[in-house]
C-alpha cells in the first residue's frame, strides 16, 4: 500500500502547493494529513465545482497548479467548470484531479462490490474522464513509482494546459497513526439519538426526506427495529445536498401535510441555494444536523467556524429559526414547528458518530420509490 506521508512529500517536491476538495472515504488518509497543513496550503470546500474553481483561480495568480480532490460521485459537479473554465479550449488551466474511485472496476464484466449509486458511477467513470477529455492514470497499492507517476503527471498537465487526473483504488493508501480525531462534544447528543426524536414527534401523515450517508441509514434501521414502514420516509442515497429541493418538490403539491428534510451541515452548504426555495415553502420544516464534519466519510472537518445559521435561514427567507442543543430542547422546538404554517430552519447540534453495528436499506430502490409514491398518495 502506498504511504500517504510521501503522497504530500511528492506533491511539495513537485510544487504543487495548494490542496483543495471535498472529502471522500478512499481518500480519507491523505485527508488527514492535509488537514494537518502537511501541505502549505488547504481549503476543504462545499461542492466539487467550488474547488475547481479555488484551483483555477490559484493557477492563475501563482503560476502552479493545484490538486483537487473528491469522490467520483462529485464529478459531476465539477464538470460544469471542468468543461467551461479549465478546458483547453477555454481558458486552458492546468490541475490534478485525485479521485476516489466507489464502484471500480476490477476487470472486465467484474466490478467491485458497492452501493447501487455507487455501481452506476463506478461503471461510467472512466468514460466521463474521456468525454471531457481528461487523461488519467489509475493507481492502486501495488504501485511501484508513485514518485514518477506525479512528476510526469504535473508535467502533462502544464504542457496540455488542461486538468489531469489520479484515480485511485479501494485501499490504495496506508491508514496512518496521526490521523485527524475530532473532538466529540458530549454535551450535544448523537444523530440516532435526534432522529429518534424526529420519528417521535413527526405525525403520521408527516412526510420525512433525509439526506446522503448516516442519516439515512440510522433512519430506516431505527424504522426497521421499530416494525415500523421503512418506505414512508425518502432516502436520499446519492445526490449530496439535493435533499431540500426534493423535499420542497415535494412540499409545494402536498400543502396540507408537513414536510420533513432532515439535512447535514455538509450537505447544506453543498447546496445552499436550494433553500431559497424550501423557505417559500408554508409546510416546511428544515430539520439542519450540526456536527461540524463529513461524517460518514471519515470525520474530515467542514470549514464551518464562522457561519451563522441563523443569519443564513433569515437571509434566504425562512420564517423561523429555532436552534437545539438537547433533546429537551428540539423536542418543545418540534411542538412549535408542527404547529405553525410557517417555513421552520431548526440547527440541532450534535456529536459525530455513529452505531457500528449500522446496516443499509434491505429493499430495492425501485420499491421504495413505489411504496414511497404511494405513501404520499395516501390521505392519512
Amino acid at each position: 500500500m502506498l504511504d500517504p506521508k510521501k503522497f504530500c512529500s511528492l506533491l511539495k517536491k513537485n510544487n504543487i502547493n495548494f490542496i483543495t476538495g471535498v472529502p471522500d472515504s478512499l481518500l480519507k488518509n491523505i485527508i488527514s494529513l492535509f488537514e494537518k497543513k502537511k501541505i502549505k496550503d488547504h481549503l476543504s470546500v462545499g461542492n466539487e465545482g467550488i474547488a475547481v474553481s479555488l484551483a483555477a483561480g490559484h493557477y492563475l495568480s501563482s503560476g502552479n497548479p493545484a490538486l483537487v480532490y473528491m469522490q467520483n460521485s462529485g464529478l459531476g459537479n465539477a464538470i460544469n467548470p471542468l468543461n467551461s473554465i479549465t478546458n483547453k479550449k477555454v481558458y486552458g488551466i492546468p490541475m490534478i484531479l485525485l479521485i476516489g474511485w466507489r464502484g471500480e472496476i476490477i476487470k472486465k464484466n467484474l466490478q467491485a462490490k458497492d452501493e447501487p449509486q455507487h455501481l452506476y458511477q463506478g461503471k461510467i467513470t472512466l468514460n466521463q474522464l474521456k468525454l471531457i477529455d481528461i487523461p488519467y492514470r489509475i493507481i492502486n497499492k501495488n504501485l511501484k513509482n508513485l514518485e514518477k507517476v506525479i512528476k510526469e503527471l504535473k508535467e502533462l498537465t502544464i504542457s496540455l494546459q488542461k486538468p489531469v487526473a489520479i484515480v485511485v483504488k479501494k485501499e490504495t493508501f496506508k491508514k496512518i497513526e496521526e490521523r485527524t480525531k475530532f473532538k466529540k462534544n458530549k454535551n450535544y447528543p448523537f444523530r440516532q439519538k435526534i432522529i429518534e426524536t424526529i420519528i417521535k414527534k413527526s405525525p403520521n401523515n408527516s412526510v420525512i426526506i433525509s439526506t446522503t450517508g448516516y442519516t439515512s441509514r440510522e433512519l430506516y434501521q431505527l424504522r426497521y427495529l421499530k416494525n415500523e414502514n421503512t418506505c414512508k420516509d425518502f432516502l436520499m442515497v446519492g445526490g449530496m445536498g439535493h435533499a431540500a429541493s426534493i423535499s420542497a418538490g415535494i412540499a409545494k403539491n402536498l400543502k396540507n401535510r408537513k414536510i420533513i428534510c432532515i439535512d447535514g451541515d455538509g450537505s447544506l452548504l453543498m447546496h445552499t441555494s436550494a433553500i431559497q426555495n424550501s423557505a417559500m415553502m408554508k409546510n416546511f420544516i428544515h430539520l439542519v444536523i450540526n456536527n461540524g464534519v463529513h461524517d460518514s466519510v471519515g470525520a474530515q472537518k467542514i470549514n464551518s467556524k464562522k457561519l451563522n445559521y441563523q443569519k443564513i435561514s433569515e437571509g434566504f427567507g425562512y420564517d423561523l429559526y429555532y436552534r437545539a442543543s438537547t433533546l429537551m430542547e428540539l423536542d418543545t422546538t418540534l411542538n412549535k414547528a408542527l404547529k405553525v404554517n410557517k417555513s421552520v430552519f431548526v440547527e440541532i447540534l450534535s456529536t459525530a458518530g455513529t452505531n457500528k453495528n449500522l446496516f443499509r436499506p434491505k429493499e430495492k430502490f425501485l420499491y421504495r420509490k413505489n411504496e414511497f409514491k404511494k405513501f404520499l398518495k395516501k390521505n392519512v
